[in-house]
């Protein structure tokens, strides 16, 4: 494999990489993300604070596997979570994370090894003992990063900082410029139509959905109109590409987040296809079917995850990392449909079979609209 394909190369660790890229496809947990000092300087920062926002991942429902050790099946125990609030455990590699150290422990004096930044935790015999070992004393390495990661989250330059140290005229202002632009957010996702448009400048007689829908509550909302757009201070517009990007992701975490709330530990299945996008990108759009407590079927649409390719392991390592993003379990589903490709539906190697192995209860169904 040459050095252009390999992303663990030098060559491709010096390429520019955007940083929107490197945040939409960040690793859902330590087990699965490069090490920390493989991000540009430049840019660590930044991922270790979206990193910090999302918390440490601790699937409490999850139903956790046995492994024989010292001749006695042993498995993480939930309650750990509850004594260690930095503890983070990867169900793909069924073993257990220090988030902190992580993110951090680059920035010290190398002491021990990477278990809990690393390669992973998993001799549940000693567990607590070992937990209690890594925190060890006041001035440790863990402790150190754990202290990083709270001055990293308090900065003064960080941005919820600053808004709680603005007075409570300019956080109302704030409220309000922000309210309006979620409001436009909310309504053009509700109504899957575009945000922007060919021409923006304040010269053009249509600036697209967002900045017209905006326009359209200045002219209508008084207090709106004294806060937002001609009146915003030139930082706080909030009309930036990137801005409208933030509130995209803001809703799709809060729509999700919800969806799983909805769903939390019920039987579900789940239902999948994969395209290419304009840019020649292969997506796979995830859904999920599940019966709520009034007993009525729900399916919700989860998202659109990009894969490598459309091999049966890419797509198997993909639903495998949306689960352990989302907190899901695979003891818990109880069905799968998708198309009659021979990638998905394979007797031998197809995804179908690859989740059959780990689920024998996940039944697969083709999907009828693909049937003919």
């Amino acid at each position: 494999m040459d050095s252009e394909s390999n992303p663990g190369s030098s060559s491709a660790r010096e390429r520019p990489i955007e940083l929107d890229e490197i945040l939409a496809n960040l690793q859902a947990s330590p087990g699965l993300g490069m090490p920390m000092t493989d991000y540009s300087p430049n840019n660590r920062d930044k991922i270790r604070r979206a990193y910090l926002q999302k918390g440490p991942r601790q699937p409490k429902g999850h139903k956790f596997p046995q492994s024989n050790q010292s001749g006695i099946n042993r498995r993480f125990i939930v309650h750990w979570f509850d004594e260690f609030d930095w503890l983070e455990y990867n169900i793909a590699k069924d073993a257990a994370f220090c988030l902190n150290c992580y993110l951090f422990k680059t920035n010290f004096d190398q002491v021990g090894g990477d278990a809990f930044s690393g390669v992973g935790f998993n001799n549940w015999k000693k567990g607590r003992e070992r937990f209690s070992i890594h925190v060890g004393w006041v001035g440790s390495v863990h402790n150190q990063a754990r202290e990083a990661a709270y001055n990293l989250m308090h900065q003064k330059g960080h941005i919820e900082t600053t808004v709680i140290k603005q007075t409570d005229d300019a956080r109302m202002a704030y409220r309000i410029c922000l309210n309006a632009s979620l409001k436009c957010t909310r309504y053009l996702l509700r109504q899957g139509l575009s945000f922007r448009g060919h021409d923006e400048s304040s010269t053009s007689s249509n600036k697209g959905n967002y900045l017209e829908l905006l326009q359209f509550l200045v002219d209508h909302d008084e207090k709106v109109k004294a806060l937002v757009l001609e009146n915003a201070p030139g930082n706080l517009k909030l009309i930036a590409p990137s801005i409208k990007k933030d509130l995209v992701n803001a809703c799709n975490k809060e729509c999700i987040s919800l969806i799983m709330s909805d769903l939390k530990d019920r039987y579900f299945s789940i239902m999948m296809d994969e395209a290419r996008d304009v840019s020649i990108k292969e997506q796979m759009a995830i859904m999920v079917r599940y019966v709520n407590n009034k007993g009525q079927i729900i399916e919700r649409f989860v998202g659109v995850q990009h894969v490598t390719d459309t091999t049966s392991s890419a797509l198997k390592k993909s639903i495998d990392e949306f689960f352990s993003f989302e907190g899901l379990s695979f003891s818990k589903l109880r069905g799968q449909g998708y198309n009659g490709d021979s990638n998905m539906r394979s007797e031998f190697n197809g995804l179908k079979t690859k989740i059959l192995r780990e689920q024998p209860c996940a039944f697969y169904v083709r999907c009828f609209a693909h049937q003919f």
